[in-house]
C-alpha cells in the first residue's frame, strides 16, 4: 500500500507525457488553447483519480482511516527523507524535523519502513535527567494531551508511588503534538508543574504504532540504566506490590523478557468497517506474531533500544501492539506467559475489593473511578 502512491502518478506523468506528444502535431492558435484547456482538465481529473485511488477515501463520511492517513505521512517521508520531514498539525504552525537516536538511518532501507521509527521525530518536551536516581522500574503512560483527567488521576494513584519493596519507580507520561498554540501552552505549564511530562513532534491521531516506538526511544536514550520498563494505558489500575513481586522474583529473567496478557494465533483483521482492520499490503500474514496485548506490558528495558533497531526493517501498520510483536519476532525474541496469566485481566467487571488485591493490572472505565478504587484498595481494613 505504502508503494502505491508512486504507480498512480507514474500513470498520469506518462499519459500526459503521451498525449501532449499528439497534440503538439496539431497547428494554429485555436489548437494551442484547445491543446492547453484539455491538458489542464485531464491533469485535474487524473488527479483526482489518483486520490481518490490513494486514499480510499470514502466521501459518505468524514473520517480519515488509517489506512489513508499512513499512506499520507509514507508520501511525506518519501520525498523528504533526507532533508527536513515536514508534516504539518492543523494549525501549520509545527513542522515535525529529524533528529538523531540509538540508530543510524541508512538509505538502502526501504523508506516507508520509517514512518514508526523514530528518527523521524524529536522531543518537544524532554526529562533527560530523570533517570539519574537510576529507577529499576519506569512507567511509561501514553496519554493525549488533552486528557489531562487521566494523567491527575494516575499522579493521585499508582503514578504517585516512587518506591516499592525498595525499589525506585519512575513514572512518566508521553504525548504527541496538541494541535494549537493555546493547548501547547497549558500543557508546557503542567509540564513545568510535574516534570513528568514527554512531548514528541508526531501528530496525536491514529498513531500509536508512532507513539509507542518513540516511548522505545525515550527509554534507550535516556533511561538505558533502569532495569525494566512497562508500557501501561492511561486507563488502567495498576497494583504496583504484585507487579514488583513479579519482577523480583528469582526466576524473572533480566534480558529479552517482556510479559502482560499474550496473545496467541491471533488473525489479522480484514474487514474495512472494522477499527482493527489491516490490508494485506500492510500485513501480508493471515496471523499476527505472538505479541502482549497493548493495556499494559512489562519488559527488560535492554529491549527497548532493540526494538527501536527492529523498527528500521519491520513495516509499519496501525495495530501498535501487534506490531510491536512483529518486532519481537524480527528479534527472535518470544512473549513470556506470566507465571500466573490471571494477573494481567482485560476487565474484572462489578467492583470486588479482594479481586484488585489479585491483579497486576485492569482496564476501568473512567479516571474518577481510578481514584475511587485506590482510595477504597489502599483504606486500612
Amino acid at each position: 500500500m505504502f508503494l502505491s502512491f508512486s504507480r498512480p502518478l507514474s500513470v498520469i506523468q506518462a499519459v500526459i507525457r503521451n498525449l501532449f506528444h499528439s497534440l503538439a502535431q496539431e497547428r494554429g492558435p485555436y489548437m494551442r488553447h484547445i491543446k492547453r484547456t484539455f491538458i489542464v482538465l485531464l491533469t485535474v481529473a487524473l488527479l483526482l483519480y489518483s486520490v481518490a485511488y490513494v486514499s480510499d477515501f470514502n466521501f459518505k463520511t468524514f473520517t480519515f482511516p488509517q489506512a489513508w492517513l499512513n499512506k499520507v505521512i509514507n508520501q511525506i517521508n518519501y520525498t523528504t527523507i533526507n532533508s527536513t520531514l515536514a508534516v504539518h498539525t492543523p494549525n501549520d504552525s509545527l513542522q515535525i524535523q529529524q533528529r538523531g537516536t540509538t540508530v543510524a538511518q541508512t538509505t538502502d532501507i526501504p523508506v516507508y519502513y520509517h514512518v514508526a521509527h523514530p528518527s523521524n521525530y524529536h522531543f518537544i518536551l524532554d526529562e533527560p535527567d530523570k533517570c539519574k536516581q537510576n529507577p529499576f522500574l519506569v512507567l511509561m503512560v501514553p496519554v493525549a494531551p488533552h486528557q489531562v483527567d487521566a494523567r491527575n488521576a494516575i499522579r493521585r494513584t499508582w503514578g504517585n508511588e516512587s518506591s516499592v519493596q525498595g525499589k525506585t519507580l519512575l513514572t512518566l507520561f508521553l504525548v504527541g503534538l496538541t494541535g494549537g498554540p493555546e493547548a501547547q501552552q497549558q500543557l508546557e505549564e503542567e509540564s513545568r508543574q510535574h516534570r513528568d511530562l514527554v512531548q514528541s513532534n508526531f501528530v496525536d491521531s491514529f498513531n500509536l504504532t508512532i507513539k509507542t516506538m518513540v516511548i522505545m526511544d525515550w527509554l534507550a536514550t535516556r533511561c538505558p540504566q533502569a532495569n525494566y520498563s512497562m508500557k501501561v494505558d492511561s486507563d488502567m489500575y495498576l497494583n504496583l506490590e504484585n507487579l514488583m513481586s513479579l519482577l523480583l522474583a528469582p526466576n524473572t529473567p533480566r534480558q529479552n523478557y517482556i510479559t502482560g496478557m499474550v496473545m496467541w494465533d491471533r488473525p489479522v483483521i480484514r474487514d474495512k468497517s472494522s477499527k482493527w482492520y489491516v490490508s494485506e499490503e500492510l500485513y501480508p500474514e493471515l496471523k499476527y506474531p505472538t505479541y502482549l496485548l497493548g493495556m499494559g506490558y512489562v519488559f527488560s528495558n535492554d529491549l527497548s533500544k532493540k526494538l527501536v533497531e527492529a523498527s528500521k526493517v519491520i513495516k509499519p501498520f496501525n495495530i501498535e501492539d501487534a506490531y510491536v510483536g512483529a518486532c519481537l519476532k524480527q528479534l527472535g525474541v518470544e512473549p513470556s506467559s506470566p507465571p500466573d496469566p490471571s494477573k494481567f485481566k482485560a476487565y474484572l467487571g462489578q467492583y470486588i475489593r479482594e479481586d484488585f488485591f489479585r491483579v497486576i493490572t485492569t482496564i476501568l472505565g473512567s479516571p474518577q473511578q481510578l481514584i475511587d478504587i485506590w482510595k477504597d484498595v489502599k483504606r486500612p481494613t
